[in-house]
């Protein structure tokens, strides 16, 4: 008789149907099949000449749907070139194109094609955001993402699942942003690495799908590698809001079941919270900032994109008026939203209330208009608020959910929402939702596809060749950073640089201008002369997705980065673009280096085979041990200067093969 197997909770049985190669045993590495794929405009672009430099013919995923959501701003002509390029690399590879005007991929993707129980992987942190539909949904650097629409499967660490138990429902003036801002104060920017946070418990029924989407979006501030959620009657009413309950189907932890770490989180207890400059776990309650000054109020973004985040603000706001001085910013999160709104008369009550309406997309949230004064306080309902990244580099951003934001607009202060002298306005989604598909481009056929050329312009040429690491590596020390430098530190956003992240060569002379202005110059002066290495603090490379944090770098001759700790993703990259990344044993050495040190590392590809450590020197300062615990296949990656180059290799083995027999 076969003994029963253990009872699986959801985020074990999506990795279970979608295993390919691994154990499912917490630290392993495991290799996934991927069924969708999401793509960004801005780093998308990138992704497309990956395919090319593949020599791709039509991807594997599907539906792969390119979205044009960050690169809105058209001060040039460089995004609207940009457009003209990713739509013909649609067409030429098989892809969903979703044009400017659209909204934000993420909610965008959960409106028209997420499907429970199927696998996606993006170029943007925030795909997490679907596992608010019951998918296994992860963000990735653009190679791997397009590895993975080329058929390959998905490598990662088989994370632990963190099972967070929802009691209770949200008091009057809550809502899901405060939910997570508190588990962001609990556990801070990398408190969820390397897990999937999984939530469940009676608490679920008091949120809706949208406000899901708030927890799982906001799960990569944590470091975790996906958010999921179960598959039930709240997410069938989102679905069929939109005409698509024929893809709903029941998903939900089998009982019995446990969780590597377990949590209890009691709606009920919430209150108004709010993370202040410049970090999103610097979370405190709104009351103990009331009375601050205010210059701006922004809803919208993928950390608050749901109907009801923009209609319970225009109930906040009817019949009264924005305080003086305050800028009120509405950025609807999708044409369906906003369509929707109109349909239901909100949308004159934000405008006659003083508010700014601006087009859907990511727009602010990524410094791509809104940037506020300097040093001026600015509340926003995005995800994020990592110094500069509104556009403006001494800024102020707070964290804070609409409802906050908007009762700060209106008293000109920041302000607690529960000092309203109104009710608080409760909004459910309509059952019936404004739908469109016809905005959307649907994939050429592979015949007609096949005669498309790319429609490349001098900000789109081919990415640059990258050799391999040498076996001795002896390299200067070109930056020493601190701890939390995020990948906006790295590779700056905002109207001034995103236009050019399609091209490596333009986007070189931004890498860490606001760390060291100087780094740029001076790395690329080490290119041709053996590269640099870099040294960081503790969750190096936090943040957005964006590869070309480790392409460019890589471009400019960095070799190894040397950090107390890397953020998942980051670390990732490093190594798909032939960057070693090695990480103190003892956290101490990292005080032992400065910028000029010399690092030697002697017999560094046997040293990698031979275990998870390595002996490296500073030359003057004596040997340390290092940490890599790279896995085999990572150890080829490296050995060829990065996945374009193995792919290369392997296609021209088997050609090799094939010509031979």
């Amino acid at each position: 008789m076969t003994a029963p197997s253990t009872p699986l909770n959801l985020a074990q049985q999506l990795i279970r149907d979608h295993l390919v190669d691994g154990e499912m045993t917490p630290g392993s590495e495991i290799a996934l099949r991927i069924d969708q794929a999401l793509l960004q405009d801005v780093l998308g672009t990138l992704v497309m000449l990956e395919l090319e430099a593949m020599g791709l013919d039509r991807v594997k995923t599907q539906p792969s749907v390119q979205y044009i959501d960050h690169g809105l701003v058209q001060a040039d002509n460089l995004n609207a070139e940009t457009y003209l390029f990713l739509k013909s690399a649609c067409e030429r590879f098989g892809v969903w194109y979703s044009g400017p005007g659209n909204g934000i991929s993420h909610p965008v993707h959960m409106e028209h094609f997420g499907i429970p129980g199927q696998s996606i992987v993006g170029c943007d942190s925030h795909t997490t955001a679907a596992g608010s539909l019951g998918m296994l949904a992860i963000g990735a650097g653009g190679i791997e993402v397009a590895m993975a629409m080329a058929g390959e499967p998905l490598y990662l660490t088989m994370p632990e699942i963190w099972g967070i138990r929802l009691e209770g429902s949200l008091p009057d003036w809550v809502s899901a942003k405060d939910a997570v801002l508190e588990l962001l104060r609990r556990h801070g920017v990398a408190g969820g690495k390397n897990t999937i946070i999984e939530y469940y418990g009676p608490g679920l029924a008091n949120l809706s799908a949208m406000d899901r989407h708030v927890l799982a979006n906001m799960g990569t501030e944590m470091g975790a590698t996906a958010t999921v959620f179960p598959c039930d009657e709240e997410t069938r009413r989102f679905l069929a809001s939109r005409g698509r309950e024929a893809d709903w189907k029941p998903l939900a932890a089998e009982s019995g079941c446990s969780y590597d770490r377990e949590e209890v989180l009691d709606l009920s207890s919430l209150e108004p919270l709010i993370a202040l400059p410049s970090s999103p776990d610097k979370v405190v309650p709104v009351r103990e900032v009331v009375g601050e000054p205010l210059h701006q109020a922004y809803i919208g973004s993928s950390g608050n994109p749901g109907y009801r985040d923009f209609a319970v603000v225009a109930e906040m706001v009817r019949g009264r008026t924005v305080a003086d001085g305050v800028s009120l910013d509405i950025n609807p999160s999708s044409r369906q939203v906003l369509a929707t709104l109109i349909r239901d008369d909100y949308l004159a009550d934000l405008v006659a209330s003083g508010a700014r309406l601006h087009q859907t997309g990511c727009n602010g949230c990524i410094g791509m208009g809104q940037a506020p004064a300097v040093g001026r306080n600015s509340l926003r309902t995005v995800p994020r608020n990592f110094p500069g990244r509104s556009g403006t580099r001494e800024d102020s951003v707070f964290l804070c959910s609409p409802e906050t934001a908007t009762a700060s607009a209106l008293a000109g202060t920041i302000a607690d929402p529960r000092s309203l002298d109104m009710p608080y306005p409760r909004i459910a989604e309509p059952a019936q939702m404004v739908v469109n598909r016809d905005v959307f481009v649907a994939p050429l056929p592979l015949a007609e596809a096949r005669l498309k050329p790319l429609q490349k312009t001098d900000n789109t040429p081919a990415l640059p060749e990258l050799a391999a690491l040498p076996d001795t590596l002896e390299v200067p020390v070109l930056l020493v950073t601190g701890d939390n430098i995020s990948t906006d530190d790295i590779m700056p956003a905002g109207q001034r640089v995103m236009p050019y992240w399609s091209s490596v060569y333009a986007s070189a002379p931004f890498t860490f201008e606001a760390v060291d202005a100087d780094y740029a110059r001076r790395a690329e002066n080490t290119r041709t002369l053996g590269g640099h290495a870099i040294v960081g603090g503790h969750n190096y490379g936090q943040g957005s997705s964006r590869e070309n944090a480790a392409l460019v770098p890589r471009y400019l001759g960095l070799q190894a980065v040397l950090a107390k700790s890397f953020a998942r993703i980051h670390w990732q990259n490093l190594i798909c673009f032939g960057a070693l990344p090695l990480s103190f044993i003892d956290a101490q050495d990292y005080d032992r280096l400065e910028q000029g040190d010399s690092l030697v590392i002697h017999d560094l590809h046997a040293q990698l085979a031979a275990g998870a450590e390595l002996t490296a020197e500073v030359v003057g300062k004596g040997a340390f041990r290092l940490h890599h615990g790279l896995t085999p296949r990572q150890r080829e990656l490296l050995a060829c200067g990065g996945v374009i180059n193995h792919i290369r290799r392997a296609k021209g083995a088997s050609a090799g093969a094939a010509d031979a027999s």
